[in-house]
């Protein structure tokens, strides 16, 4: 009994010291690998809680299987979530029996998001299992909440989420604000996954450049530990006709080095929206960019160095690697795409073309290679719609200079 007390006084001193200096171990907090889900959820509430006026660090110690955790966490302004990972593109995994381990929460709550983030917070090395989720049977996808959402009832201001993987999500990154609430400063970064509802990130009224950079989503990431998304998987994600990237309502957005396999999107760029798109590859989509405006002023997208695959999808005549509507302008230099099978989803081999344009917009084409598709021309216009193309080449090889 005596060292049971000791033992308990040790740790009490040892959390107060850590938490004077900024930092703890969530172990230290109670939050342990034989614990129940919820007993972990609510030590780690009470660490947040506790080191939210300080601003300090709760470092998420590898172990062995990762820890059992409920949803419904927040995490509280100032304070980060520290694991010791760099995003694991196939995984990590135990020695003994299929799973992954280290800096790991291991998530079966189908209710509720599993981290809602207030403002000046980051969440950075962690990752994010669902072990219940399918991934060999396309019928039997389990619809969890996002993983990572934004606070619903405030603005949220300045979020890096960094170096993050996900196993098994059906949503990722929620950042779609609802007004009058707005978010900003949101950065994500060498984030990793493959959601079964077909959506990594979606961000809607962030008016203070948010930035996507070195993310990627690939139905292999769980290949380390022998979990690999069949085809039926693929075909559902593919059928639920969302995109990988979603942003709406933004001002200036910044995305570099996106990467996506095997979604019915690569990214949606709504009609308030402008930005940046450069280093990009889309494979095995239905439409690689999806891009609307809503005026001419600012609704302006300029687009660069980037490879889409468009094969997949239910009609071929609606495959398109690039397709534009609404208003606006959209500049695309350095944009290939050669469309062709891939055994792993069902395809049709090819796009139907290289861009639609609907409505009003203009559009200027330089130095795009357009290969694997069927229609007899590569780009196909509205009646209102103007492109101009410079030093571009159809399937056949052909210089394709056009003006209209």
């Amino acid at each position: 009994m005596k060292k049971l007390f000791l033992t308990g006084v040790f740790l009490c001193l040892a959390w107060l010291t850590c938490q004077a200096q900024g930092w703890i171990s969530v172990q230290s907090a109670g939050v342990l690998p034989g614990n129940t889900a919820e007993e972990n959820r609510r030590h780690l509430q009470e660490a947040i809680d506790k080191m939210s006026p300080l601003g300090g660090v709760l470092y998420v110690e590898p172990t062995q299987g990762g820890y059992p955790m409920e949803g419904g966490l927040v995490l509280r302004r100032n304070v980060t979530l520290l694991g010791a990972h760099g995003p694991t593109g196939r995984g990590t995994a135990l020695p003994d029996r299929s799973g992954p381990t280290g800096s790991l929460f291991v998530i079966t709550d189908r209710e509720h998001p599993f981290l809602t983030v207030e403002s000046a917070t980051q969440v950075r090395g962690i990752q994010f299992y669902y072990p219940e989720q399918s991934w060999q049977d396309g019928s039997r996808i389990i619809e969890y909440p996002p993983t990572i959402r934004a606070a619903q009832e405030q603005r949220v201001l300045g979020v890096t989420l960094s170096c993050l993987s996900f196993y098994g999500e059906y949503m990722a990154m929620d950042f779609r604000a609802k007004a009058p609430h707005y978010v900003e400063q949101t950065l994500f970064e060498h984030c990793y996954g493959y959601p079964l509802s077909g959506q990594f990130i979606a961000i809607n009224r962030c008016y203070d450049v948010p930035r996507i950079l070195h993310c990627h989503v690939n139905p292999a990431n769980m290949r380390e530990f022998g979990h690999e998304f069949k085809p039926s998987v693929i075909d559902a994600v593919v059928r639920k006709k969302a995109y990988s990237y979603w942003i709406d309502y933004t001002d200036n957005a910044v995305l570099m080095d996106l990467f996506t396999f095997g979604n019915y999107g690569g990214i949606f760029l709504g009609n308030e929206s402008y930005g940046q798109l450069t280093n990009f590859n889309f494979d095995c989509v239905s439409i690689g960019i999806h891009k609307l405006g809503s005026n001419w002023k600012n609704r302006n997208w300029q687009i660069a160095q980037g490879s889409i695959i468009a094969n997949a999808g239910e009609r071929l005549e609606d495959i398109h690697p690039i397709l534009i509507e609404g208003i606006g302008h959209t500049s695309i230099s350095n944009v290939e795409c050669f469309s062709g099978p891939n055994h792993v989803l069902t395809n049709h081999a090819a796009s139907w073309d290289f861009i639609t344009v609907r409505g009003e917009a203009t559009v200027f084409l330089s130095g795009c290679r357009m290969q694997g598709y069927k229609a007899e021309t590569p780009i196909n216009l509205s009646k209102d719609a103007h492109l101009r193309a410079i030093g571009c080449f159809d399937k056949d090889g052909k210089l394709l200079e056009l003006l209209q």
